[in-house]
């Protein structure tokens, strides 16, 4: 680590102020800065407080939670492809597989994210921004596992250009930088971001007889044909055990999804490690929980269909549910700011994710939608809780 310290120090002046390659400088400080701590204080005179946590180590943080869902997600995509074709696998040949399909999604999430951000930072003149440390992860994470990699990079461009920069970068973004990929994937290019059939031989040939529909895809068949959505679990696949789609399984993570959000049981491990470390609210988790748990209880008690009869405590483990309350409700630029509207903003995503899943069918993945219109509101729900608590300490006051 010294010998590459020494080098950033020998060649840093040329890329200064009236060096030959001063464009370039905040490219070279991006790669300086992610390697060390930056060498800038907050100011040179007075109290200084010093703290090993910048914006890129809180970054890496929340990328070190994610990593659970990550390699699980690796094991099951390796899993999903043999369990199709009906062949036993070692260990090392369903990670080969997951490896296959997923590190080229990760290398193309961030090649074109992070390039974008570079010529954004040469262009402009500021800072590479560290937000898409973590953008670049999520992305791969909620795509599923066989999507061409043209429309990844076409998302990722799309997400940090419309997504981020057009609003002045990191911090100033209204909507979550991934959230808006996946969305612009699922209205441009609906079928290969669905998720219906998504395990694979090869490169495009799907295996006779197999369905690789996700819980959410059979809740919405439960509903079409009048059909109690357990007994529609319990055959969606006569590949498949009868158990394939219990709550356990679908708990663990071993059914078909995108790559990181088929577990239930990675997301809550990603979630201890934000709370832990401060850097995750466990208020928006846990309410994101408790409004879709509540919201499911109440469509129970309707009992329309068979979807809103539906076990309520499903809608916690199908989906992208936990993972979205985890990692992405919880993105400290667009969630609520305020303590008492973090119980609102969660509430509320958990709430709408229910009410889209069952309402309207054709946007299976209510917790997409669900945290982008929240993002919007999110603003709103602070202002009026401040001003709650400004008329509560007037009342309060005496004159």
């Amino acid at each position: 680590m010294r010998t590459q310290k020494t080098f950033f120090d020998k060649i840093k002046p040329q890329f200064q102020q009236g060096g030959k390659y001063e464009k370039f400088y905040y490219a070279l400080e991006a790669f300086e800065t992610f390697l060390y701590a930056p060498n800038s204080t907050t100011g040179t005179r007075g109290a200084q407080i010093r703290d090993g946590v910048d914006l890129k180590r809180m970054m890496m943080t929340v990328i070190l939670a994610m990593v659970p869902c990550l390699l699980f997600g690796i094991y099951n995509v390796g899993y999903q492809h043999f369990l199709a074709i009906g062949q036993e696998a070692t260990l090392m040949e369903i990670i080969g597989v997951g490896l296959y399909r997923v590190l080229p999604i990760v290398v193309v999430s961030y090649a074109s994210g992070l390039g974008v951000e570079f010529i954004f930072s040469i262009i402009r003149r500021h800072p590479v921004n560290e937000g898409f440390l973590v953008s670049g992860m999520l992305i791969p994470l909620i795509v599923p596992p066989t999507i061409p990699l043209w429309q990844v990079a076409l998302a990722t461009i799309f997400a940090v250009l419309i997504g981020k920069e057009v609003f002045g970068g990191t911090g100033m973004n209204i909507f979550n930088v991934a959230l808006t990929a996946r969305a612009f994937l699922y209205f441009a290019y609906p079928s290969e971001i669905s998720g219906e059939v998504w395990t694979y031989i090869g490169d495009n040939e799907v295996v006779n007889g197999y369905s690789g529909a996700t819980p959410l895809a059979a809740a919405v068949t439960a509903m079409n044909n009048g059909t109690p959505f357990t007994d529609v679990l319990a055959n969606t696949n006569s590949v498949l055990a009868a158990d394939y789609y219990s709550f356990a399984n679908m708990f663990f993570g071993f059914i078909p999804g995108s790559i990181g959000e088929t577990s239930t049981l990675m997301a809550l491990i990603g979630a201890f490690i934000l709370i832990a470390t401060g850097v995750g609210s466990w208020k928006i988790i846990f309410s994101v929980f408790a409004g879709a748990f509540i919201m499911g209880l109440g469509f129970n008690a309707i009992g329309v269909n068979e979807y809103m009869n539906m076990p309520a405590h499903y809608h916690l483990v199908i989906g992208g549910l936990a993972f979205g309350a985890v990692f992405m409700a919880t993105d400290p630029v667009t969630a609520s700011q305020t303590e008492r509207g973090k119980w609102i903003y969660g509430f509320l995503i958990g709430v709408f994710t229910v009410i889209i899943r069952v309402v309207n069918p054709a946007y299976p993945e209510g917790i997409m939608l669900a945290i982008l219109f929240m993002n919007v509101f999110a603003p709103l729900i602070d202002f009026y809780v401040i001003k709650a608590n400004k008329k509560r300490r007037l009342q309060r006051a005496t004159v």
